[in-house]
């Protein structure tokens, strides 16, 4: 019922720029967070950076000043600008939001299928 779908991952060398974006589609009702959270072999999955319906963003302390999130909440969208990559950004980047799929529903995460990234000279 619900997708999410990712684009524009890659490779890039080291001090490039990446700009991924994410659709959601299905019945969804509302969106309160959007984001994304990455996954580097052998580690866990963490937070990237989130952006709330209202504008409010939340990054990961290794990303401030290089990566930037942002919304279009009429087309249920989610974009990460990716600035002076480092190979530690090497990872799977996974969409994400946490909404409603009906009125007065509970709010849920509901997940992409992940998109590599790989900054690698």
């Amino acid at each position: 019922q619900v997708q999410l779908v990712e684009s524009g991952g890659g490779l890039v060398q080291p001090g490039g720029s990446l700009r991924l974006s994410c659709v959601a589609s299905g019945s969804i009702f509302s969106i309160n967070i959007m984001g994304w959270y990455r996954q580097a072999p052998g580690k866990e999955r963490e937070l990237a950076a989130r952006i709330t319906r209202g504008g409010t963003t939340n990054y990961a302390d290794s990303v401030k000043g290089r990566f930037t999130i942002s919304r279009d909440n009429a087309k249920n969208t989610v974009y990460l600008e990716m600035n002076s990559l480092k190979p530690e950004d090497t990872a799977v980047y996974y969409c994400y939001f946490q909404g409603s799929l009906r009125r007065f529903g509970v709010d849920s995460d509901y997940w992409g299928q992940g998109t590599q990234v790989t900054a690698s000279s």
